[in-house]
């Protein structure tokens, strides 16, 4: 059997939502409406970028 290594794009979605699992929000789906699910989602990438760039300053 040979061994096949895994796709890049698949470790870059899993490890993108694992950052996003740390928020808690975000841990579990309890809003009714996909637009607030979504907006949920803006804020916490938001959040993992300024702290990158508050990191990098």
């Amino acid at each position: 059997m040979p061994v096949t290594k895994p796709l890049p794009k698949r470790w870059v979605v899993e490890r993108t939502f694992a950052w996003l699992g740390r928020n808690r929000r975000l841990s579990k789906d309890y809003e009714q409406h996909p637009s607030v699910s979504e907006a949920w989602l803006y804020l916490g990438m938001l959040r993992l970028l300024v702290k990158r760039l508050a990191r990098a300053a």
